[in-house]
């Protein structure tokens, strides 16, 4: 009997075992299905926890989640070329923005699991030196003033993004607003070469010249929680803030069971659980409602007035800008005729644009290449123009000088170059394409900027400007083209000839009538280069 009694005891164990097992093991599930979550990266270690405990569906459907982290634009690429099973289930991006990248991919929004304002970060020795924290700045000073920029990759950063979209949408759009952009990104390539994590690194540390950083207020608010004695801080442009909106976005078309192991993994990642989770990771939600200890974190409590974007606006910012990633090529060549010597403000025509040229030097990036001619009549013989300085690149180190303070240096000497008897604006135009064609760059947008005041006043061996515009048609290279950006200085100048020329070779053609406007067509020449 004893040995009877132990054998059905253990029985009994076994079996108990077995159905604790079975319980554990199975969760009493009929089915498993894995829902595949990509998310940006800085909601890898959030979704995790949220996503921690397994989630059964209905007492039948047992749910496994794998999350991985990704950058947005290469989620963006994985859409439009992997198929369909190769997707995650689930995406969560920082920003509707990249749904608009990816318009054709079959995706619906279906929650947000926070959000995050794009902010300035720097030091509170900065804000304090640049006056900031009595009056914010606009988008647009903060970012083409003084100010170091240490501006994220423009490709993968929605922060960054975001910020120059917001100089243009504050500016109203337009040219002013196109223009700002140029100078904000030129200003930003110019200065040293600090990545995103150095600049925070910087205001982290402190000191007046902290870089400014286009960044999501969360990550300053992460940052400031994860060290101590952090003078880094977030600075909110008086225009308002675009904001970063994490939506939860269904890929494709699931199906039966896996179509319900989605839906309860979007519930879940959008839950009050989620919500609470998202604010002590330094999220806002949806209301804006901040996380706990916000003003100990950097960041102001009350939330900053909504900027909104328009998803078009942003992809034709997106092309505008691909154009600045390529370095230019340009020979620039001024007028030096007497008519230069026509009073402007306090300084002339020479001086207005020696002083918008030497502006607008100092924030071109050191990969470009530039050269300088002058042009009048007979200016080097019976040859109407004179070079003063080859092109070459910037950074270019030339008998112990780089090429940007040999230019420097020349465009000081323009209002001495003034001299009387004409304008050979035609024979000079040839002369500098087929310059800038011999010294043809492959990897440059190559043009030539003519900036004159007058109009053609050559003598009778000139070219004609029928033949100039023949000769342009018949030597132009598609392999090797050259634009022609004329810059009409004043009431006096030729508009209408140097919009033919324009249109001949690619180019554009500016008229800056009220002379003052010199600074903003400069700019506006690059904004429409490519």
């Amino acid at each position: 009997m004893p040995t009877l009694l132990v054998a059905v005891g253990i029985a009994l164990v076994l079996a108990a075992g077995g159905l604790v097992w079975w319980l554990a093991g199975s969760g009493g599930c009929d089915e498993r299905v894995t829902v595949d979550v990509t998310v940006a990266p800085e909601l890898g270690e959030l979704t995790e926890q949220v996503l921690a405990d397994e989630i059964v569906v209905e007492d039948r459907l047992c749910v496994d989640t794998a999350v991985a982290t990704q950058q947005p634009l290469q989620t963006v690429g994985d859409l439009s070329v992997l198929e369909p099973d190769a997707l995650p289930d689930v995406w969560v991006p920082d920003s509707s923005l990249w749904r608009a990248r990816a318009a054709e991919a079959p995706l619906e929004v279906v929650g947000s699991m926070g959000a995050s304002p794009v902010v300035l970060g720097t030091s509170s020795d900065a804000v304090a030196e640049l006056g900031w924290a009595e009056e914010p700045p606009g988008w647009g000073e903060a970012l083409s003033g003084g100010q170091p920029l240490a501006v994220p990759d423009l490709a993968t950063s929605a922060e960054a993004l975001a910020a120059l979209t917001a100089v243009s949408t504050a500016l109203g759009g337009g040219e002013e607003a196109g223009n700002a952009v140029v100078q904000a990104v030129l200003a930003a390539q110019r200065g040293p070469a600090l990545s995103a994590a150095d600049g925070l690194a910087a205001g982290r540390d402190g000191g007046a010249d902290a870089p400014l950083v286009p960044v999501s207020e969360q990550e300053i608010y992460a940052l400031n929680q994860a060290g101590e004695d952090s003078s880094l801080v977030a600075v909110y442009p008086e225009q308002g803030s675009p904001v970063l909106d994490y939506p939860v976005l269904r890929v494709g078309t699931p199906e039966g069971d896996q179509a319900e192991a989605v839906a309860a993994v979007v519930e879940a990642l959008t839950s009050d659980a989620a919500r609470t989770a998202a604010l002590e990771a330094g999220f806002r939600d949806a209301d804006g409602t901040a996380p706990p200890e916000a003003e100990a974190a950097g960041i102001r409590a009350a939330a900053p007035t909504t900027l909104e974007l328009d998803p078009a606006g942003v992809q034709a910012l997106v092309a505008q800008l691909s154009s600045l990633a390529d370095p230019s090529r340009i020979l620039t060549v001024f007028d030096v005729s007497t008519s230069m010597e026509a009073p402007v403000g306090d300084g002339t025509r020479a001086t207005l644009a020696r002083d918008a040229a030497k502006a607008t030097l100092s924030l071109v990036p050191g990969d470009f290449a530039l050269g300088l001619w002058a042009f009048a009549y007979q200016l080097d013989g019976e040859q109407d123009w004179s070079e003063l300085v080859p092109i070459r690149e910037l950074d270019s180190v030339v008998d112990d000088t780089t090429q940007r303070q040999l230019l420097d240096a020349q465009l000081d000497t323009i209002p001495d170059l003034l001299t009387p008897g004409g304008t050979g604006l035609y024979d000079t135009t040839l002369a500098a394409v087929r310059a800038a064609r011999e010294n043809y760059d492959p990897t440059a947008v190559n043009s030539v900027l003519m900036v004159t005041d007058g109009t053609n006043e050559d003598d009778a061996e000139g070219i004609s400007l029928e033949n100039l515009l023949i000769t342009l048609s018949a030597e132009a290279d598609p392999d090797r083209p050259v634009k022609v950006i004329g810059v009409a200085l004043g009431p006096d100048a030729d508009i209408s000839a140097l919009e033919q020329i324009a249109e001949e070779t690619g180019g554009e053609a500016y008229s800056a009538v009220d002379e003052n406007d010199l600074q903003t067509v400069l700019f506006d020449a690059l904004r429409q280069r490519g």
